[in-house]
């Protein structure tokens, strides 16, 4: 089996997609349109252009102005469906989806009206097309820790289909310190934790959601080769990285593929994932991303086997469904 054909048949886990940023324009589109919303473009291409973005900054300018479309829970199955079909496309069997409450509660949509659209859509993904999933609700870090303690009592009536709590939007400037707090409530709660750090942030960011907020994977942190002691670490501990390479492209954190740091990473030990963030922004999806390293990096098929296994060991099913996957990748020739 040649390379290409490898990523398409192997079995894979994605931990690091927010469920916004799936968000493709035509859906876009048709949603605006059904919902009577104006936006500010005519057509699908219209949306298509807008997508052209050069930072963080900017992506979550247009990213926040399409979330606006959604208002019922229809929506935001729809939103949700339209993903996991991508998903079956890709080989996608288990996936850990972000959700950001507050980017909609803000607007004036109740919480129910979003977990209740991605729940179902989840239930249907796995009767329909096999896929298991998980719902992960993320605190946007730009707001303020008292926000985000609102939005953690919202979750506790739901907290049988949310498996963990994240931090994500704008990293720099708003450490993960900021929110301390709030992460020791969530795990006092029974919440697993995870958050955004080492992308845009520097390392110091890394030591604090594994010191201050004692997550059980790290989103990103890419940067955390800038720092010996922290890449020591890293690896003793077995600490998953949920890397973007795509979105590391995208956003200018990398300015080749072939640059990309996740070959050497995976080499000195550190155990990394592939996954695709926000792929109707970013330009792919799981295997757009993996073909992406494994044509720039001159992956080896161990290689893509490794990173495959990774996204499972990384991943909060159970040890069982871990073996299941890692037998299938095995079999693979």
């Amino acid at each position: 089996m040649n390379r290409l054909e490898l990523i398409r048949a192997i079995p894979k886990a994605e931990l690091h997609v927010h469920i916004e940023g799936t968000f493709e324009p035509e859906l876009m589109f048709a949603i605006a349109q059904r919902n009577q919303i104006d936006i500010p473009y005519k057509s699908v291409e219209e949306v298509k252009k807008a997508y052209n973005f050069h930072n963080l900054q900017s992506f979550l300018d247009i990213y926040y102005a399409g979330a606006a479309v959604l208002i019922h829970e229809q929506d935001f199955y729809d939103l949700a469906w339209a993903y996991f079909e991508k998903c079956a496309e890709d080989k996608v069997v288990h996936t850990e989806m972000f959700f950001d409450p507050q980017t909609h509660t803000d607007r004036g949509v109740a919480f129910a009206t979003v977990i209740n659209g991605l729940q179902r859509a989840c239930d249907d993904a796995l009767t329909k097309l096999g896929i298991s999933s998980q719902l992960i609700m993320c605190f946007l870090r730009h707001l303020s820790e008292e926000v985000a303690f609102t939005t953690l009592e919202q979750a506790l009536p739901y907290k049988d289909q949310i498996i963990g709590v994240g931090l994500d939007s704008s990293e720099v400037g708003h450490p993960p310190s900021k929110f301390e707090r709030v992460f020791a409530k969530a795990r006092e709660a029974g919440f697993l934790v995870v958050a955004h750090a080492g992308e845009e942030g520097p390392a110091e960011y890394v030591w604090e959601a594994l010191d201050l907020l004692k997550v059980n994977r790290i989103d990103h942190g890419v940067r955390s080769e800038e720092d010996p002691k922290l890449m020591a670490r890293l690896i003793a501990e077995k600490m998953p990285l949920t890397v973007c390479p795509l979105s590391n492209l995208k956003l200018c954190v990398v300015d080749d593929m072939a640059q990309h740091n996740i070959q050497r990473l995976l080499k000195q030990g550190v155990h990394v994932t592939v996954n695709s963030d926000d792929p109707s922004y970013f330009g792919g999806y799981m295997n757009d991303n993996f073909i992406s390293i494994a044509e720039a990096l001159d992956l080896s098929n161990d290689e893509i086997k490794t990173l495959a296994k990774n996204s499972f060991e990384a991943s909060f099913i159970s040890n069982e469904q871990k073996q299941k996957w890692n037998n299938q990748i095995d079999a693979l020739a």
